[in-house]
């Protein structure tokens, strides 16, 4: 502690140029929490998806749809405890602009399906009774003030009733909660409700999701329920939940590469900076290290001197960066954060950050500390008086 102050003197010394590098370590580091919360965001379903269940779909598309009969062959699958037909709604609160993950599920064992989400027993009673009823995350409910009673205006973009409106005018039943982060997102409402009113594609869904004994028996599960119904006009290909989140994020395009790519250009060029800095204030100080040598400074401790000053300017403007991007994560709206639930920077993500700032330190005083530990005290003295 007794060489802070010298440490301090030291990185002050051009204020201006020390402001500047600063902000380019501040800057980066925002930069790489933000990534890491969007990393994060899109992985999240993946990360979080049941082992024990798979989801059967269509093997032309996900938007060909299944007949529901298939429900009842799946089910007697050695290996699969529960099968739970599930449609999408594609739905949107007032505002196309504002979509919601609306699903059309079968009530009656779907939390047994997902023990992950919870909700009042009351609740859920209401919303077994409840034909019109639907339940919908805290995360949606929270974001646009729902209530408990409250008569939702769910529009559709795909279902339409046989007179050619696209509202279904819901109840929210009941409000759940998820023991996972960003799982309170979704809405889901009774299939048989859309099914009776909907105008086409009636006894038909967009997928069965199946809750497995065994989730080491997923390979062989998968292969003898598409085997039912392989040569037929509908072909199915199931797979892990895990590997359909995953192919779903995919869409975007490979997000893991492009953060990765984008962390490593902006992490680079801050390096370049910082060393550049580092450079110019050992150059600068070639006179007073002269003097810390003669007065008995060892080449270890010029070294850890210098070291130490590239860290402190590392650390402090990467803690910042990071506590920069957790404040503007938490100010984005939550009616935005419905669409990427798991929008945060996760632990781990933290930890890497402080891995990286502690590294580009390191990384950034190597020229500048051989710089220094070369320094000769004669010719350093004799060049500079």
């Amino acid at each position: 502690m007794k060489y802070l102050p010298l440490l301090w003197v030291n990185l002050t010394r051009h204020k201006t140029r020390l402001v500047f590098t600063l902000l380019s370590v501040v800057f980066a580091f925002l930069l790489f929490g933000m990534l890491m919360a969007i990393r994060e965001a899109f992985t999240l379903g993946a990360n979080y998806a049941g082992a024990n269940r798979l989801l059967t779909m269509s093997a032309v598309s996900l938007t060909v749809s299944l007949p529901i009969s298939y429900g009842e062959r799946i089910a007697h699958v050695k290996g699969v405890e529960r099968v739970n037909p599930q449609a999408w709604v594609g739905g949107y609160y007032q505002d196309p602009r504002n979509p919601i993950f609306a699903m059309a599920v079968r009530s009656q064992d779907f939390f047994a399906m997902y023990p992950e989400y919870s909700i009042p027993a009351a609740q859920q009673r209401t919303w077994l009774a409840d034909k019109r009823g639907v339940i919908v995350g805290a995360a949606i409910a929270n974001a646009y003030g729902w209530k408990i009673g409250q008569q939702i205006p769910l529009r559709s973009n795909i279902w339409r009733d046989a007179q050619g409106n696209n509202t279904w005018n819901v109840i929210v039943d009941g409000i759940y909660t998820s023991s996972q982060r960003g799982g309170d997102n979704q809405l889901f409402m009774h299939y048989q409700y859309l099914d009776d009113a909907r105008a086409f594609a009636n006894n038909t869904v967009s997928w069965f999701v199946l809750q497995i004994a065994n989730p080491a028996d997923a390979g062989q599960v998968a292969q003898a329920v598409d085997a039912l119904f392989a040569n037929s006009p509908y072909e199915t290909r199931t797979s892990t939940e895990k590997a359909f989140v995953s192919n779903f994020a995919a869409q975007f395009g490979d997000i893991g590469t492009i953060v990765t790519t984008v962390v490593a250009v902006v992490l680079f060029t801050m390096l370049l900076v910082t060393v550049n800095t580092m450079a110019q204030s050992v150059r600068e100080r070639t006179a007073e290290l002269a003097i810390l040598k003669a007065v008995g400074f060892g080449n270890l401790r010029i070294a850890a001197l210098v070291l130490a000053e590239s860290l402190l300017l590392t650390v402090i403007g990467g803690l910042i960066g990071l506590a920069l991007s957790y404040a503007v994560i938490g100010a984005i709206p939550g009616a935005l954060l419905q669409f990427l639930p798991g929008l945060y920077l996760p632990a781990q993500g933290a930890g890497l950050g402080v891995l990286l700032m502690l590294l580009l330190g390191v990384l950034a005083a190597l020229l500048p500390v051989s710089r220094a530990v070369r320094l000769q005290v004669v010719m350093a003295l004799r060049s500079t008086g």
